[in-house]
């Protein structure tokens, strides 16, 4: 790259990040209600009179601030704004966008609320005196960029005097990213904690904080070589020297960081650009581990390090090389397990645990959720993947739980969790969308050992669902596709599962049932055109095709297909080999998680225009399948007419669905045929039909045609924040669903759990 070309490109990173920050409206944060304020009654409890009762419950006991007010999910975000990551000293008010940055991640990780807090006071015990006095307000602080050595001074004083967790993430967050990305570095490596050379540059407060960490996983005092931008600290030293560094002082006679680097096992570098040379990489030891963490330029450049030491196990600061030592895969879940518990403090236990739940998520199988956020990227457990992304789900429930469980048993908290597996799934819930709304679900697929066969089992997404199938479910994946292509992607993706030893794999090039295959399915559709050539084509190309056959056969119970392809064309298909008197499709439902709860909706793909019958039998199936989420159904029939005051072709068609349904008792609500606004909003309902047979907001909204659900169902996905789980397919028996090219890998396993719950289970 040019430098003119390096010069535009930074150029515009600045434009876009000013736009980013200053539109459609400046900075990063706004605060919201959590309650309702519509009317006077709303505001006569959230304010005078009936908010004195809540002050006298706090009055009389210090506790209920976090069960009536937001305290206990508020964390302060406070900064002098004197050392600011790459800034440097810039004052309070300059770091504010940075803050609010950090106010942001506590929120999208960890659903923490919090405040940014930029004080103009540069003594570190005013600066103290300050943040003390906040304490009534939040349930804990993240002391934020302040220079070293204050920085130690202000946390020491908070810490004594404030009983609420005071964390300098500086220090701390980037200790225990550290420390879980070197526990997996030595795994890596074949070295232990007691046998380590640690070579460190740079006396700040994330270096001494780094080291005092090392300290406590294992490495030996005497094995630590501390230098800063004047050299080694050496006892004797007076030059720039402060009680923290003099903590590492080396007996010793050498004075340079090239003095000191060879044989060293661990180089952790949080100085500047360059200081760590080549020449002093090849001297360290076998396999060195080098985490060169300066930003934005490291001590050393990857290519360069490994240039000389090709088997360097490599961290960094940066986003764009492997193993980025970021402080978001700590300080959010450290925070909400010391909030959940009510913690006074947030101690070394606390922090261990962190570094192990962290370290443990990089050893495991990677998330569906994560390799979708960094596709292309290669996360398997090694030297370029030694600490889970920023975006792994997984972070919460793990980390969180185990700086909760470590709080309990060091005894600093004051709200113990009774049982912490169902808080574990509670915060998986809360990041996992469909996680909650699912659970009746898996609950019922738990109970029986069903067969699902994936028609296009060589696509990654596929391969991670069968992985999450066999670790949540006791269903039994089965994968149409080629052995060796699978067992590769399985290989490259990182995960554990392989064919023909955790799940059964049919393949289409050479499979002994071939012949079986293709004669059942010319049995089937011998009187409708296909010849045995076609039949034998067909089982050896058409994966959908092969998977109904199986299911036909009952060597499968379901099918799942359509990751990729029209969907009417595997229906085409699933109709042909399953569909008979008792089993055809009634309708598609597609359930849409948003952000005030699950909104059903029908018929999304199976019948562009369908008739009375139809829309009745779609509305049926659809409340059995809402009953299946532990839910109630209230089930509205969708269309431009309302109650009537419209004679057109469709309104005709939705009249006589109701007739339909009001011919048999149903064990469901139902009402109709009315305008979405109607259906979702009571209170217009009863203005515009007062007395209508159903109560509440629906949930299950029915159309009249398939084009009208399609769009709603694309508007929620694409503009509402909308998850969808689905589409189900209704009128199969459960023998068949077909999802849509956009499904993620946990959308498929949500549609494993719906096609592993027998019909029976239906209700």
């Amino acid at each position: 790259m040019s430098t003119e070309q390096g010069s535009g490109k930074r150029e515009a990173l600045r434009q876009a990040a000013l736009t980013y920050h200053e539109l459609p409206r400046p900075g990063k944060l706004e605060i919201r209600a959590t309650k309702p304020l519509a009317n006077g009654r709303d505001l006569s409890l959230a304010y005078s009179p009936g908010v004195a009762e809540a002050c006298l419950e706090i009055k009389d006991d210090a506790t209920n601030a976090s069960r009536y007010t937001g305290r206990g999910n508020l964390v302060a975000v406070v900064s002098n704004g004197t050392a600011v990551l790459g800034l440097g000293n810039i004052g309070a008010l300059a770091s504010k966008p940075v803050m609010e940055g950090k106010a942001v991640l506590f929120k999208k990780f960890a659903g923490i609320d919090c405040f940014d807090i930029e004080v103009n006071e540069p003594d570190p015990e005013k600066l103290a005196d300050i943040v003390c006095a906040l304490e009534p307000t939040f349930g804990a602080i993240n002391l934020e960029d302040i220079k070293a050595p204050d920085c130690f001074v202000v946390e020491k004083l908070c810490r004594e005097r404030m009983n609420i967790p005071v964390f300098h993430d500086d220090q701390h967050g980037t200790a225990i990213v550290v420390g879980a990305a070197a526990t997996n570095a030595l795994h890596v490596a074949g070295k232990d904690w007691a046998d380590i050379k640690v070579v460190s540059t740079g006396g700040g407060a994330a270096g001494i904080a780094c080291l005092n960490m090392l300290l406590k996983l294992g490495v030996k005092r005497e094995n630590v070589w501390l230098c800063d931008i004047h050299g080694l600290v050496y006892e004797g030293r007076a030059e720039d020297m402060n009680p923290q560094k003099a903590a590492f002082a080396q007996a010793s006679d050498l004075r340079t960081l090239d003095d000191v680097i060879d044989g060293a096992d661990l180089f952790l570098g949080l100085s500047g650009p360059g200081v760590l040379k080549p020449e002093q990489v090849a001297r360290m030891g076998a396999r060195p581990i080098i985490f060169a963490l300066a930003n934005p330029t490291p001590e050393i450049m990857p290519e360069d390090a490994r240039a000389v030491a090709p088997d360097a196990i490599i961290a960094t600061g940066r986003s764009d090389f492997p193993n980025q030592v970021n402080n978001v895969l700590c300080f959010p879940f450290i925070f909400r397990g010391a909030l959940d518990v009510g913690a006074t403090e947030i101690n070394d236990e606390m922090k261990i645990a962190c570094i192990e739940g962290i370290a443990a998520l990089a050893r495991a199988t990677t998330s569906a959720e994560a390799a979708a956020a960094y596709q292309g990227e290669q996360l398997t457990f090694g030297a370029d993947y030694l600490i889970p992304k920023p975006f792994d789900p997984r972070l919460s429930a793990t980390v969180s739980t185990a700086v909760a469980r470590a709080a309990m048993e060091s005894g600093v908290a004051t709200r113990p969790i009774e049982d912490l597996d169902a808080y574990r799934e509670k915060l998986r819930s809360s990041v996992v969308r469909s996680a909650l709304l699912m659970r009746p679900v898996f609950d019922a697929a738990r109970t029986a050992s069903r067969r699902i066969v994936y028609a296009e089992g060589e696509d990654e997404r596929v391969l991670r669902a069968a992985q999450a199938i066999l670790e949540e479910t006791t269903e039994q994946p089965i994968l149409i596709g080629r052995p060796e292509v699978i067992e590769h992607r399985c290989t490259r993706a990182g995960l554990k599962i392989r064919p023909g030893v955790d799940f059964t794999v049919v393949n289409p090039e050479n499979d002994p049932r071939y012949r079986d295959y293709w004669g059942t399915y010319h049995d089937l559709m011998a009187r409708k055109g296909v010849t045995p050539d076609l039949a034998r084509a067909i089982m050896r190309t058409n994966t959908t095709a092969i998977g109904a056959v199986m299911v036909h056969r009952d060597e499968a119970d379901s099918l799942i297909c359509g990751t990729f392809g029209e969907y009417n064309w595997h229906l085409n298909y699933i109709s042909q080999v399953l569909g008979n008197a008792d089993l055809s499709p009634h309708g598609a439902l597609s359930l849409m998680i948003l952000e005030d709860g699950p909104l059903f909706l029908a018929d999304t793909h199976i019948h562009s225009t369908p008739t009375a019958e139809q829309i009745a039998k779609a509305t049926i199936g659809a409340a059995r399948h809402v009953k299946r989420f532990g839910l109630t159904p209230r089930v509205a029939i969708c269309g431009r007419s309302q109650f009537g005051n419209q004679e057109t072709e469709s309104a005709a068609r939705l009249r006589d669905a109701i007739a339909i349904l009001d011919s048999t008792p149903r064990d469901f609500a139902y009402e109709g045929e009315m305008n979405i606004d109607t259906a979702l909003d009571p209170e217009l309902r009863e203005r515009v039909f007062p007395g209508s047979r159903m109560d509440g907001v629906a949930n299950v909204l029915i159309f009249a045609n398939a084009d009208a659900a399609s769009g709603v169902r694309n508007i929620l996905k694409l503009r509402g924040g909308g998850l969808e789980v689905g589409p189900i397919l209704m009128g199969m028996g459960n023998r068949a669903h077909i999802v849509t090219p956009s499904i993620t890998s946990r959308g498929l396993l949500n549609m494993a759990a719906i096609a592993g719950t027998p019909v029976a289970h239906y209700g």
